[in-house]
């Protein structure tokens, strides 16, 4: 999913970090803004929602490979 995220929205990432957590806890957030939370959904996010969530709740676009 990282490398998903980086490929479509590179212009709009200034740091990508992931932290470790326990409990199988994980967590997107762009900003201050929660993106997704697999606690609060209560399942895995599928293939391609993350990058969905993005663009509906944070206004990223995708940005065409040259």
């Amino acid at each position: 999913m990282t490398a998903e995220l980086a490929q479509k929205f590179t212009p709009f990432i200034e740091t990508l970090t992931l932290i470790p957590s326990s409990g199988g806890r994980f967590e997107v957030t762009a900003g201050d803004k929660l993106i997704y939370s697999k606690k609060a959904m209560g399942r895995h996010a599928q293939p391609g929602e993350i990058a969905q969530l993005l663009q509906e709740q944070a206004g990223f676009r995708e940005v065409p490979l040259d």
